[in-house]
């Protein structure tokens, strides 16, 4: 069982507002399970002073609250401190309220009684978000798209560009595919965002994360009753994206059922809540993403043909960064002015061996490690200049740590099968840095979630389901 320690300083701070102290505590309680940082108060006003001291990357806060309630802090937070990630929770939602939250910057919507998986899921992205410095994802009406900025004038690159501005403006459904780390979900928001649906909800789902179960009560909502746990009514990511978009994140994780249930909802626009009879009608555009070839998934039998074929209408697939070498310098660039301006050091300058250093990496974890890279380089180089010297040893750290971490574990791979290498490659690693997710993930090239959804499909993410049940 791998022990996640508290001995070490947890890299990311969640703040929990609620003016309910059991819901409080348990929140808090179940963000420090995962890993962060986590404190709590007890009213909005609360929070904005203590922001004011001491800004915080994720905000999760109650919707209903005496005095300021959860969509106004939400609104204050987002114009005061706009680094700052937000996660609504209530136990009085609704369609109305969820949309109107996060077209004003929540990254999120749940439930109370919270559930793990959920949270979990919520706050990874959020931290993805930070770790990039992008504001929310989704735009207030009437907001502009100056969150979005695709990097590169490769010749690949123009020609993304390209078949973006054609495809944004319709209704068509379009695949993004490409390996972890090229920036799928950046393609799937420029598309939003450049579309006529720009002033409306960007919802996303972020499949691996989620069983078969609570997949299709994520979807397309419950009603109460349903099942054991289902305690309220909960809205659906289909019904909270009407007439917005919405990005089925990596689809190929959807079970073989639900996804004739999905091809359904692509064909005729319509959809059951689970525990209902009534049909709910959705005017809803579908962006998915996936890091797999979706044809072998077919030929093996673990996708639907047809319902490839109904995603399949606008393919886009994203080069891996190893394509397109001549667009690191200005990737690096802009990385390094980002991580400058968010931790406050002086401007730094990149030696030409540094850059023809970075330029011969093979980037298996393509633009996400490289952006890792330069943040590690903007908060450890000592003077105002990069250099290969100073490079080097991290570079052969992501290459290497994943061989020595197995060499150093005795493991055998003669014979493995590539899925048990991965696991004990994963489970070792975690070892290795005592339960800390981000030095993990940073170490193995992903991302945090990434290494969430893996830690989960192996059984060794925290079993709990339901945290606060008011």
């Amino acid at each position: 069982m791998i022990n996640l320690s508290k001995n070490h300083q947890p890299a990311h701070s969640v703040l929990v507002v609620d003016d309910n102290p059991h819901s409080r505590e348990s929140l808090c309680d179940a963000a420090s399970l995962l890993g962060y940082a986590a404190a709590a108060c007890g009213s909005g006003q609360e929070a904005l002073d203590r922001l004011a001291q001491s800004p915080v990357d994720i905000v999760v806060t109650d919707l209903q609250m005496p005095g300021m309630d959860g969509l106004a802090l939400v609104r204050e937070v987002r114009t005061r401190h706009e680094k700052t990630q937000l996660v609504m929770v209530t136990a009085h939602g609704s369609v109305g309220t969820a949309v109107e939250a996060m077209r004003y910057g929540a990254l999120d919507y749940l439930e109370k009684p919270v559930q793990i998986d959920a949270l979990e899921s919520a706050l990874a992205r959020a931290i993805e978000a930070t770790s990039r410095g992008d504001r929310a994802t989704t735009i207030p009406p009437g907001g502009d798209s100056d969150g979005v900025v695709m990097i590169g004038n490769s010749p690949i690159m123009q020609t993304l560009r390209q078949r973006i501005a054609l495809v944004a403006p319709t209704d068509e459904t379009v695949l993004i595919t490409g390996e972890s780390g090229t920036g799928k979900e950046l393609v799937a928001r420029s598309i939003h965002q450049a579309s006529r649906r720009h002033g409306q909800a960007m919802i996303s789902l972020n499949c691996p994360v989620l069983s078969a179960h609570l997949m299709e009560s994520e979807l397309f909502g419950h009603e109460r009753g349903a099942f054991t746990s289902a305690d309220h009514a909960r809205v659906g990511r289909f019904e909270l994206a009407d007439k917005g978009t919405i990005l089925l994140d990596e689809i190929t994780e959807i079970d073989l059922p639900l996804q004739a249930k999905l091809l359904r909802v692509l064909q005729e626009k319509r959809f059951e809540k689970v525990g209902s009879s009534s049909t709910i009608e959705a005017d809803v555009r579908v962006l998915a993403t996936s890091n797999r070839d979706l044809l072998a998934e077919v030929a093996a039998s673990r996708f639907r043909q047809d319902l490839y074929y109904r995603l399949n209408v606008v393919p886009i697939e994203l080069p891996p960064l190893r394509a397109r070498v001549e667009d690191i310098p200005l990737l690096v660039r802009h990385f390094l002015d980002a991580a400058v301006a968010r931790i406050g050091r002086e401007a730094l300058a990149v030696a030409d061996s540094a850059m023809d250093l970075l330029c011969q990496h093979p980037w298996p974890g393509n633009v996400r490690e490289l952006d890792n890279i330069v943040t590690r380089a903007s908060l450890l180089t000592i003077g105002n200049q990069l250099t290969a010297d100073q490079l080097r040893p991290w570079l052969l750290e992501n290459s290497t740590e994943e061989i020595s971490l197995a060499a150093s574990g005795n493991v055998s791979v003669v014979g493995m099968r590539l899925e048990e290498m991965e696991r004990q490659l994963i489970e070792q690693t975690l070892a290795h840095y005592e339960g800390h997710r981000e030095k993990t993930a940073a170490a193995l090239g992903i991302s945090v979630r990434t290494l969430s959804n893996k830690l989960r499909s192996y059984g060794l993410a925290p079993r709990a389901r339901t945290f606060a049940h008011v």
